[in-house]
């Protein structure tokens, strides 16, 4: 008891006094969080978009797929990466295993299951004559999916830090194409399997507390979203 409150002291210390190194790995992990957030959330809200309002042979088909894919584990993603990206892969030539880039890519791949499956959903619960009132009052397509966003909004932001909360706590993809390496890919997770093997127990106990504090604030807000939500909706 004692080692570990010895152990929670020096996690809190290195926190509040802003270590270089501890903050530098919180840093590499929200980067490649929230560049992958941003390169993900076009596509799958236009796939959304596509499986809510346009009927076509195998829809049904294609939201299993997508809910399925939200189900795939990070390090089965990390091993396909692993194999398409390595000297002998077919992508190999590209030079990008173990780089900030390949980490991107595979959190594009978790983060697409989950923020189509949702957006979908929520673009499914929109008034369909919201969509047939712009396009009649002569918005184009582009400007009537902006209709479509705005009353969806609260469900939109739901998605991403759902989505956003997903990947940035992922560690089987990050470890196995990121390649855990000092001052390069080395992020929260990561960080925190190998300061334990170590035995340095204070630093992953503080990068455990930011993910903690993370999960906290993300469900707060993933409330608050959803209460107006469905405020917004009994208006």
């Amino acid at each position: 008891m004692h080692e570990l409150m010895n152990t929670a002291r020096e996690a809190l210390h290195l926190l509040i006094s802003l270590d270089p190194a501890l903050w530098e790995i919180i840093g590499v992990s929200f980067r490649v969080s929230l560049t992958a957030i941003l390169v993900a959330l076009p596509p799958a809200l236009l796939i959304a978009l596509l499986l809510a309002r346009v009927a076509f042979p195998g829809r049904w088909f294609a939201i299993s797929l997508v809910n399925t894919f939200m189900a795939v584990p990070t390090v089965v993603v990390g091993l396909v990466l692993f194999m398409l990206l390595s000297r002998s892969g077919p992508l190999g030539e590209l030079r990008l295993l173990f780089t900030q880039r390949a980490m991107i890519i595979g959190q594009i791949l978790l983060a697409m299951p989950v923020l189509t499956a949702m957006l979908h959903s929520t673009l499914q619960s929109i008034d369909q004559r919201a969509w047939e009132t712009a396009r009649q009052l002569g918005a184009g397509w582009w400007q009537s999916l902006w209709v479509l966003i705005r009353e969806a909004r609260f469900g939109v932001i739901a998605a991403v830090l759902a989505a956003f909360g997903r990947i940035i706590a992922e560690v089987g993809s990050a470890v196995m194409i990121g390649g855990n390496i000092e001052h390069f890919t080395r992020t929260i997770t990561t960080a925190i399997a190998l300061e334990t093997l170590k035995g340095e127990f204070a630093q992953g106990l503080a990068l455990g507390l930011v993910l903690l504090l993370l999960a906290l604030v993300l469900n707060v807000l993933l409330g608050v979203m959803r209460g107006r939500g469905h405020q917004t909706v009994s208006v």
